[in-house]
């Protein structure tokens, strides 16, 4: 057993310290996820529906203890409001189109048989949420494999430790049966002995590509099926048609949300040279009128990054930027808050950057763009490619065609015009390149959670 611990980023205090699963607990927990989902797939549809709606409904309301749960975990300030909104758009949604994403395929009729594809539950799904947005990103699996009839396994982030409490509350509050969900506290090798052991159906993973990486080496041999939401370095390109105003607010936000510790958020801008100017102008001011400082404090507007390990990456990256000729354009008197070390890390906005600098081309996960110039939509598609990650990409015009024709050049999940950040459960959520495989939510996602089964019934 080791004891897991929670450190808040916002005065380096312990949170919260959990004991991991013994091996005893672990084999338990297995045994009864299997048990219970074997239940659980009989259960009809309608049923499952109103026990997932009665959970939703449980976590809905700790929102108001949650927000600040989440500021002292990992420093989100409480000024924005928590991942609620997001959760029930994405939980509901999923729940809504289950009896039309799991109804049995039908082929075309054929005299004298019936045929059709049922879409059966794998088993057992392991989610292994990260901490950035736990609720969220979480929520992604969780509801759509409960709803497609499986069990679930939830392993919650050290930092973000909490979390899975909060859905274990919420389940047993919906009257799940016993052992279909639950959180279990893991070391990350008791993880991998789980996957190595074959003793789940299904793992989705969002993570490092290094994390990534080692989900896939301990699940080597076992056939266990994977979805893995990785890395990423998502560009952004702001054409000459482009809404100038519009761009930069939403850009601004879409760089600095969250301290820039977003799965999707912009981590390098591409501006044509006639907006160019104007653009970086405009981009800078609006940056300096952010707030760092406690997330506890309702004034504030950019707390600190969850770890001081993740803001020395970002500090890295700029300052070998600013050595290579980089110009920073946000004075740090700005920001006494950051003292050149610790979690507490300025906004930061650079120009005269290219791709020799790992800025453009390395994810830094933090409070920090680079922006820089091109002639037009050819240069803007080779250095957005231009990376070995792939999750969005977002086109600033008013032009809907060439954004549907740029974003079938451009090598990502999703494409987006005129907005960044954000996650559409009606949509694919995927990745190319080394930010992963597998897809979660919409009707696709549920087919990363079933299997086919075909039936071939022939009148005699």
């Amino acid at each position: 057993m080791t004891d897991i611990l929670c450190i808040s980023p916002i005065d380096g205090s312990e949170v919260a310290r959990r004991v991991s699963a013994t091996p005893a607990a672990i084999e338990t927990t297995l045994k009864e996820a299997r048990a219970a989902q074997k239940i659980w797939a009989k259960v009809p549809l309608a049923e499952r529906m109103t026990k997932l709606t009665a959970f939703v409904d449980a976590m809905l309301t700790m929102n108001q203890e949650v927000v600040p749960e989440i500021a002292q975990q990992m420093g989100r300030p409480v000024k924005w409001g928590g991942e609620f909104r997001g959760f029930e758009e994405r939980a509901r949604h999923m729940i809504s189109i289950a009896p039309e994403a799991l109804a049995p395929i039908v082929p075309a009729l054929k005299a004298g048989f019936t045929r059709y594809i049922e879409k059966t539950p794998v088993g057992v799904v392991l989610v292994v949420a990260p901490w950035n947005y736990p609720y969220l990103t979480a929520v992604n699996s969780v509801v759509p494999a409960l709803m497609a009839g499986n069990a679930v396994i939830l392993k919650a982030a050290a930092q973000t430790i909490l979390v899975g409490e909060r859905f274990a509350k919420a389940m047993e509050a919906a009257h799940l049966p016993k052992g279909l969900f639950t959180n279990l506290v893991l070391t990350h090798d008791d993880t991998a002995k789980i996957l190595s052991s074959g003793s789940v159906d299904h793992c989705n993973f969002t993570g490092s590509v290094a994390g990534g990486r080692a989900i896939e080496k301990a699940a080597a041999g076992t056939f266990t099926t994977l979805g893995l939401e990785l890395g990423g370095k998502d560009p952004a390109y702001v054409r000459a048609d482009a809404n100038l105003d519009h761009a930069i607010e939403n850009l601004v936000d879409g760089v600095f949300f969250n301290s820039g510790q977003c799965c999707c958020g912009i981590e390098r801008i591409y501006v044509h040279e006639s907006l160019y100017d104007r653009f970086v102008e405009g981009f800078v001011a609006l940056t300096k009128t952010y707030k760092l400082g406690n997330p506890l404090d309702e004034t504030t507007t950019l707390g600190p990054m969850a770890t001081a390990k993740g803001a020395e990456v970002v500090r890295a990256q700029v300052k070998e930027a600013v050595a290579k000729g980089a110009k920073a354009h946000i004075d740090a008197a700005l920001f006494p808050q950051d003292k050149g070390t610790g979690t507490y890390l300025m906004p930061q906005v650079l120009t005269h950057v290219d791709h020799s600098m790992s800025l453009m081309v390395e994810e830094n996960f933090g409070p920090v763009v680079g922006i820089m110039k091109v002639k037009d939509d050819a240069e803007a598609v080779r250095l957005m490619n231009d990376s070995p990650y792939g999750l969005t990409a977002a086109i600033w015009t008013q032009d809907e065609a060439a954004a549907a024709s740029l974003g079938r050049e451009i090598e990502t999940g999703t494409v987006f015009m005129n907005r960044c950040d954000y996650l559409d459960p009606a949509l694919a959520w995927t990745g190319v390149k080394d930010t992963g495989r597998g897809v979660s939510l919409s009707e696709i996602g549920y087919d990363m959670l079933t299997r086919a089964k075909s039936y071939h019934l022939r009148t005699i």
